[in-house]
């Protein structure tokens, strides 16, 4: 038996625990730089704001409706997520964070437990505790508890936003309601080919034949249709397993056509690499660096172009990085253009302690201590309170948060004050 819970309308949640005058209207929260919609309360659902548009094609709306806009603060959502994690671990030994807002939780051995009772505890304790509302789907498998959550979430006056999917009759009913395109794991480019095959919901696809969908989706594509039929074949993925690829990627606050600029940012984005490597003790092989122009300015020429370097021998050195970096990047880089992105992503690890020396080239042992070094030191005194020589020493990259909420739980200045 697995229960997925999930934080309702999370980001818009946090805001109104310390803005409870908000609940009740039309909030919307902001991706990185006050770009797209990333959040909405049920309020500016119904007014017809829809996910991931851009902020400025709203604008009327908002000040039509009086919708409240806000900056991202991801210091505060990510402390909240925290907390409420912390509560729903209590529930089950075995748990999975699958995101910033949803986990699951395998409750094997609760036979004799009443599950909408135990989903109802879950709920109220969260709530009681952190302020933020969460939806509970229980089921038999991985992707019915999806299932359950996705009926908890849309029927909250029959559900109390809590689902049990319990009798094969209540999983075909929900299979046969789900369209096939909001099936947790299959993407745009299967639901087109899906319904081009005349299968337009959830159960449609768990009565297809196996062969066309081991053909098509692959193992993947087998184990889900084997979970929504009930088979429990998709397993809790083990925690704090070490990333394959490490990515630092960053839009400007402008436009950037000096080089000096430009090189600065992805020297940054490479200490940044550097430090998440050795934080999983591993090293790499191979990285990349990308560069464009702002897509959305037709008025300007445009150019975007990315290079993949072999490195001579594993690191995790950020003053090797660097080299290696601005290496690529002159190879990449045009005068005359303007740009809005870069990027740099470090690739094919190796375990810091197994690095396998070579007779030419190999890394620098001095750097070892130094990195280290830095890192405690960055790690007690602030982040970038030690830099390379590479980066600005006088600069801090923030986003475009304009709409910025005060950071409650995590900086002491923003801690509410209460007058007795």
């Amino acid at each position: 038996m697995y229960a997925l819970v999930d934080c309702n309308n999370f980001y818009v949640s946090c805001e109104r625990v310390f803005r409870p005058d908000l609940i009740g209207k039309p909030v919307v929260v902001l991706s990185n730089n006050d770009g797209c919609i990333i959040s909405r309360s049920n309020e500016a659902k119904a007014l017809g704001v829809p996910m991931g548009a851009p902020c400025f094609e709203y604008k009327s709306l908002f000040e039509q409706h009086q919708v409240k806009v806000f900056s991202a603060n991801f210091a505060l959502y990510g402390d909240m997520s925290h907390r409420v994690m912390q509560i729903l671990e209590e529930y089950s030994p075995e748990t999975e964070i699958y995101s910033i807002d949803e986990i699951f939780l395998k409750l094997d051995g609760f036979d004799y437990v009443d599950m909408v009772e135990y989903g109802k505890n879950m709920q109220q304790k969260v709530l009681r505790w952190t302020g933020i509302p969460i939806s509970v789907g229980i089921a038999s498998t991985k992707a019915l508890a999806k299932v359950a959550n996705k009926i908890a979430k849309k029927f909250p006056d029959k559900t109390q936003h809590v689902y049990h999917i319990q009798t094969d009759e209540q999983r075909i009913k929900a299979l046969k309601w789900l369209p096939v395109g909001d099936v947790w794991g299959i993407g745009r480019q299967y639901t087109k080919k899906l319904i081009a095959l005349g299968v337009k919901t959830a159960y449609d696809f768990t009565c297809m034949d196996t062969a066309w969908i081991k053909k098509n989706m692959a193992i993947v594509g087998v184990r889900l249709h084997r979970d929504l039929r009930g088979i429990p074949t998709l397993l809790l993925e083990q925690m704090h397993v070490s990333k394959k690829n490490i990515a630092t990627t960053r839009s400007f606050e402008k436009n950037y056509t000096d080089w000096n600029q430009l090189r600065e940012r992805v020297s940054t984005f490479a200490v940044s690499c550097a430090e998440k490597l050795r934080k999983q003790k591993s090293c790499c092989n191979v990285l990349m660096v990308f560069v464009h122009t702002n897509g959305h300015r037709k008025d300007l020429p445009q150019y975007s172009r990315n290079i993949v370097v072999k490195l001579p021998y594993p690191t995790n050195s950020g003053i090797e990085l660097v080299k290696f970096v601005c290496f690529a990047l002159g190879k990449i880089y045009k005068e005359g253009y303007a740009y809005k992105k870069a990027g740099v992503i470090v690739q094919d690890f190796t375990p810091e302690n197994c690095v396998q020396q070579k007779v030419f080239e190999n890394r620098n042992e001095k750097h070892i201590p130094l990195m280290n070094t830095m890192d405690k030191i960055n790690s007690m005194y602030g982040q970038q309170k030690i830099r390379l020589a590479a980066q600005d020493l006088r600069r801090v990259w923030k986003m475009k948060q304009e709409k910025l909420s005060p950071r409650y739980t995590t900086k002491l200045s923003d801690i509410l004050l209460i007058k007795c």
